[in-house]
């Protein structure tokens, strides 16, 4: 995520929304599993968690089960707000299952099933409970179908931003970080729970309606209606799930060879192994790029769309092969978001935010945070920091702006120092300069410290180690420790931990 009001400001958010109360969900899962017997061959289940304790949002996400895939059926209308979903979830019980949550934010739910029996379903605030017919055993992979509508309402935060599902003049934008995307489908909404996508998207013609991944379909209705269908094969958060609907103006490429950002030409290799190294890192050669944006904004964002390609082929070089099947952008007018988000596969930009400092931070995104996801929220600064040392490291090698000089700058600065990175104190300082500009600060003290061959290897190697996987603040360290074949203990606790300033930067 990035903000661009003013450099290193970042955005505090904090859900307004609250969940019912543990008594209110505690006597809906007692109702629920009332009259449970030995349904599914002898199997005696018990209910999932209705959340998986995160140190910041402990409600989010549920437990006794890892969802596989979601195939999300969606239909909207921009007249009167109305979408029309069906959710097909395939998971895994991680326990007996005699009962299990799902995230959901508003919505009326009219009907569910497990593998294909009628389902008996319960809301609790937040909270949909599903009872299947028979447990489910340990192990056993399942599939619950939801079928739902109303008008989704977004999630207000604390700054006054918001996020869920935005209604437009002539559609709708969906963005999720942290929680919002329980807004408009049900699901395991923690980042811990990723999954795979099918995507499809019913909306009245005329209008495009983009989504993550690669797409897949797309066709006429006997009604006159679109639909497009959109598919995610890599893991992905649900809070990364977007959706887009509008009258948006596509601009497809392909990404190939090695292109270089524009005033940059690529020093030749110096032998064949080099040259078929350095290709090997680059963005596949078949990658599709598509990028849309609403008409208004269409012509002056086309440029910089176009260099996507090439800030991807470095990156790559940097950072190992870009992890996903697909790439892109989405930028909107201003006024329906007030930043841009790293959406998977398709980062998300309002016209004001579309430059290249904060096109390089969403696409580092893709592998800080989006294949290498944090476990918790409390580890949000392995997204935000990295993505904020991809900015150094640009500007670094192609505006010859060292990476030190924005450290200097950063370490200046009393916002920085509000609180240490990896603990920030509460919900509403996760988006907080510390979460992004310390972050960076700690990457940079351990490339001083490493150096920069040892520092080049674990910024390749902890994308490798965890692609398409979940990690820790912990799991980082303990990584970058093993690369550097000693002990950091100092340099976290200063830098990582620490609550106050050094003395020297």
């Amino acid at each position: 995520m990035y903000v661009y009001e003013d450099e290193y400001v970042t955005r505090r958010r904090t859900p307004r929304r609250t969940r019912a109360g543990a008594a209110a969900a505690l006597l809906a899962l007692a109702l629920l599993a009332g009259g449970c017997t030995n349904a599914g061959g002898g199997v005696r289940g018990a209910p999932g968690a209705a959340g998986l304790r995160d140190p910041y949002f402990p409600k989010l996400g549920n437990g006794g089960y890892d969802v596989r895939h979601y195939a999300l059926s969606l239909a909207y209308d921009p007249g009167t707000g109305r979408l029309d979903g069906t959710a097909e979830i395939t998971a895994r019980a991680t326990q007996d299952l005699s009962a299990f949550n799902l995230d959901l934010a508003g919505l009326t739910v009219s009907g569910a099933t497990v593998d294909g029996a009628p389902a008996a379903h319960n809301r609790a605030g937040d909270e949909l409970t599903l009872r299947p017919r028979e447990d489910i055993r340990d192990g056993a992979e399942f599939r619950a179908t939801v079928t739902y509508t109303g008008v989704p309402e977004p999630i207000t935060d604390a700054d006054g931003s918001e996020e869920g599902w935005l209604r437009t003049d002539d559609g709708a934008l969906a963005v999720g970080e942290p929680e919002g995307s329980m807004t408009w489908f049900p699901g395991n909404h923690h980042p811990a729970d990723k999954a795979t996508y099918d995507i499809t998207l019913t909306v009245p013609a005329g209008l495009e309606a983009l989504s993550n991944g690669v797409r897949t379909d797309r066709r006429t209705e006997g009604d006159g209606r679109v639909t497009t269908a959109w598919h995610s094969a890599e893991p992905m958060a649900s809070y990364l799930a977007t959706v887009a609907i509008g009258r948006y103006e596509t601009s497809t490429s392909t990404a190939t060879g090695k292109p270089t950002p524009p005033g940059k030409p690529t020093a030749p290799a110096t032998d064949k192994a080099t040259a078929s190294a350095s290709e090997s890192a680059t963005a596949p050669r078949s990658l599709p790029v598509l990028t849309a944006a609403e008409p208004s904004v269409a012509a002056g964002s086309a440029a910089l769309r176009g260099e996507i390609p090439g800030i991807l082929a470095r990156q790559a070089e940097r950072f190992g092969p870009y992890p996903f099947s697909a790439a892109g952008a989405i930028v909107t007018e201003d006024g329906t978001l007030g930043y841009a988000l790293e959406t998977q596969t398709r980062p998300v930009f309002p016209a004001a935010a579309f430059d290249r400092t904060t096109l390089v931070h969403e696409l580092a995104h893709q592998w800080f945070g989006n294949s290498v996801t944090p476990a918790t929220w409390r580890d949000l600064w392995l997204n935000e920091g990295f993505a904020t040392y991809a900015e150094w490291l640009y500007t670094e090698e192609y505006e010859d702006v060292p990476a030190r000089t924005h450290f200097a700058r950063a370490f200046a600065q009393d916002a920085n120092w509000a609180f240490p990175p990896a603990a920030p104190p509460s919900a509403e300082n996760l988006f907080d300069p510390p979460v992004y500009q310390r972050g960076a600060m700690v990457l940079h003290k351990l490339r001083e410290t490493v150096g920069d061959a040892t520092f080049d290897e674990i910024l390749r190697g902890w994308p490798e180690k965890y692609r398409h996987a979940n990690a820790s603040t912990a799991d980082f360290t303990a990584y970058a420790e093993s690369v550097a074949g000693k002990d950091l203990d100092e340099l976290w606790k200063v830098w990582l931990y620490g609550d106050g300033k050094p003395a020297k930067p």
